[in-house]
């Protein structure tokens, strides 16, 4: 990086820190639980000579936050498909269910949220379609940080909702079910060829926040790919000409999956599943009544704290589905 034609050519000089990076990325944590490692083993030769709590309490402190730390390091070493360090675009849909639906489907919404934020990622809402009696119609997001897609593949598929529903005025029990659809976010050096004849572009009035701007003018974009039928749409920005560059950016990330998806059989029927949102399809079930419960009915991992799930603690199912599929290809 200090040659003096670096920054010549800046598309490689921007990868080539990109690739720098990711690379210490792992280095450094190793680095530090190797130091870590040292240290204790240190502090187990200096236990073996004289007997002291407050170093064996420091000890076994110590042994705790490594293994805590190698097993994370560990869960990383599973993310080595192609497109797993990138980061994701999230796609909420609501399915069976209405009303229940659609309210399940904005409670999935700010659970990969609080994730999200609980990892330190930057999440930018790109298209969100509120419904008039309550929930979500639909909703896009994405979410920056490395490996992002990595760890939000476990998450794609139909989800179920059990619950005494808070619409229901004889406070019977509902089963509700949303979709969630993950691609990576592909750059600029991936070809996806995109005919411009094989597009619908339609303009409409933003809704939600942005005063009165959101009321006056058509700058949400929504673009169909004719060919496949994948809708995208955009209303983040007040510039028609950004949300449709979003929008694009967005239809490019849903081709480069689908290309994917043709070439490994086992994604597609992954994906054949998850056309009907509705019972018998689920990935995982979210039990609020009788009991609580979720259980992710591909790794059979069950938490009983719904709620802890709900709040963004999602990194134990989302590790037993990475182990499963490391298991899977040794």
């Amino acid at each position: 990086m200090a040659a003096t034609h670096f920054w010549d050519d800046q598309e490689v000089a921007r990868d080539t820190i990109e690739e720098s990076n990711r690379l210490k990325a792992w280095v450094r944590p190793w680095n530090e639980l190797s130091s870590e490692a040292d240290d204790l083993s240190a502090l187990v030769e200096l236990l073996l000579t004289e007997e002291d709590p407050d170093l064996d309490k420091e000890l076994g402190v110590g042994l705790k936050a490594l293994a805590a730390g190698v097993e994370s390091m560990e869960l990383r070493t599973m993310l080595q498909g192609e497109d797993d360090h990138r980061e994701a675009i999230v796609t909420l849909q609501p399915g069976a269910g209405g009303l229940e639906s659609q309210d399940w489907a904005e409670m999935l919404l700010r659970m990969y949220t609080r994730w999200a934020e609980r990892r330190g990622y930057q999440v930018t809402l790109l298209d969100l379609q509120q419904a008039e009696e309550g929930g979500i119609k639909n909703a896009t997001m994405e979410i920056r940080g490395e490996s992002a897609y990595g760890y939000l593949k476990a998450e794609g598929g139909v989800h179920r909702l059990v619950r005494i529903s808070p619409f229901d005025a004889q406070k019977r029990r509902h089963t509700s079910f949303a979709s969630v659809f993950v691609y990576p976010v592909v750059d600029e050096s991936i070809e996806i060829d995109i005919d411009d004849s094989d597009l619908r572009v339609d303009t409409y009035r933003a809704s939600g926040a942005g005063g009165q701007h959101v009321n006056k003018t058509d700058s949400a974009v929504r673009i169909t790919h004719e060919p496949t039928g994948i809708v995208v749409a955009c209303q983040q920005e007040r510039s028609q000409h950004k949300n449709r560059s979003t929008a694009m950016k967005m239809l490019r990330a849903a081709l480069y999956q689908r290309e994917v998806e043709e070439r490994d059989k086992a994604k597609e029927e992954v994906q054949k599943g998850m056309s009907e949102i509705a019972f018998g399809s689920q990935i995982r079930s979210y039990v609020f009544q009788p009991y609580t419960m979720v259980n992710d009915h591909r790794t059979e991992t069950k938490i009983t704290d719904v709620h802890g799930v709900m709040d963004g603690d999602l990194d134990p199912l989302i590790e037993a589905y990475l182990k499963m599929l490391g298991a899977a290809t040794e």
